[in-house]
């Protein structure tokens, strides 16, 4: 979604308001003999309460408050004719692109819900794609198979994996003795998922594991049950994940339609 600061949300929907508000619109201020209507401060005052604050009266005087400053210092930008800069009309048709936009999401996502059937269907996938147990492991990353084969040797020979991942490549585990965050499989590139699953806790890999990062020496440290969250727990996720990928999908087939020269 579209994201503007406080004071640049307030200022695009100002300008780019007609000034001259409806017979039925209430004017909340008058500035300059310019008009202020309610239904702009209203609308404000609804995404402010979409953002979790309470509609009070100290917030309605504060809104209020920050129009008229909006309306005083677009006067005022007008009357020393900075509405004319080439950089503030490009950055009034972004504004207003942005708004139209933004309304159009709205206005998709209102028109398209997303069913529980689907929504049920994608946590089925995905729940069926985590598995029922997380994984801590420990790896080592380096260059080479030669490399990797020596670092087997030596744990072999007795040496602590959490010295020698000091060398790794992976620098963020090096630190940590090479340990990584509890995970399941499907958070791993495969050849490196395939490794750590097969070993039992407190085995390490006895042959080199390569994938497009270089290569693995994995140690697997601990196994337990995973607890996946109920679907009712997951569904707001789901449902803003899939309504997302369904406006994405939406512009991907406007923008096949569109003449882009």
């Amino acid at each position: 979604m579209f994201k503007t600061g406080k004071l640049a949300a307030l200022a695009v929907l100002g300008t780019l308001a007609i000034n001259t508000a409806h017979a039925e619109d209430k004017s909340a201020a008058m500035v300059n003999g310019i008009s202020i209507p309610q239904s702009r401060i209203d609308m404000r005052v609804k995404a402010a309460a979409q953002q979790g604050q309470p509609d009070t009266p100290d917030l309605r005087k504060a809104i209020r408050e920050d129009m008229i400053n909006l309306e005083v210092l677009a006067q005022e930008a007008s009357k020393l004719g900075l509405n004319k800069s080439s950089e503030v009309v490009q950055q009034l048709e972004l504004a207003k692109q942005t708004v139209l936009a933004n309304a159009f999401i709205q206005d998709y996502v209102q028109k398209h819900p997303v069913s529980d059937d689907a929504l049920k269907q994608e946590y089925d996938k995905l729940k069926a794609n985590v598995g029922n147990k997380e994984y801590k492991a420990r790896h080592i990353l380096v260059d080479t198979e030669d490399e990797a084969k020596s670092i087997i040797a030596q744990l072999s020979k007795k040496a602590k994996f959490e010295k020698l991942a000091t060398k790794s490549k992976d620098a963020g585990s090096a630190e940590r003795g090479g340990e990584l965050d509890w995970a399941v499989p499907s958070n791993f590139v495969p050849p490196f998922a395939n490794a750590m699953v097969s070993l039992k806790k407190g085995e390490y890999t006895m042959e080199p594991v390569e994938s497009q990062y270089g290569w693995h020496v994995i140690k697997l440290d601990d196994v337990r049950d995973l607890k996946v969250p109920s679907f009712d727990e997951l569904k707001p996720q789901l449902q803003q994940r899939m309504q997302q990928q369904n406006v994405q999908n939406a512009i991907s087939e406007m923008r096949d339609k569109a003449k882009i020269e």
